[in-house]
């Protein structure tokens, strides 16, 4: 009996070691926050001014000109929006300015895309395609 003891205790000691005591390792980019001391405006004023850099990209350049918008009517639009919508544009605009590989050239155009659509909609036009 107590040689079949110990070995029923140790398979028993590493089960529990394997299964009960691992926990999944987890890792991902830690999002940012804002400084206390730098207020809505000023936040907001940096948000629209990446948008802006981004909004000077060639490629959504000549996607806002096809679709008959001017860089007037969109700043304008830009002013009327509210902070969350200049949030989730300035988020886009970032992944346009990462640039990188072939996958992530082919996600710089899906969110330009849909940066131009957003816009679009946003401005109560509508897409034709004849």
């Amino acid at each position: 009996m107590t040689a079949l003891r110990r070995p029923l205790l140790v398979l028993g000691v590493a089960l529990y070691l394997i299964f009960f005591l691992t926990s999944p390792t987890l890792a991902g980019m830690v999002g940012s926050l804002a400084s206390p001391d730098l207020q809505a405006s000023e936040m907001r004023a940096e948000e629209v001014k990446k948008i802006q850099v981004a909004l000077e990209n060639e490629l959504v350049r000549a996607k806002l000109i096809a679709y008959g918008l001017t860089a007037d009517e969109v700043n304008q639009k830009l002013d009327r929006m509210t902070d969350e919508q200049i949030h989730l544009l300035a988020q886009a605009s970032d992944d346009i300015l990462a640039g990188g590989d072939g996958v992530g050239f082919v996600i710089g155009i899906l969110v330009i895309i849909l940066l131009v659509v957003l816009i679009i909609k946003l401005m109560d036009k509508s897409i034709v395609i004849k």
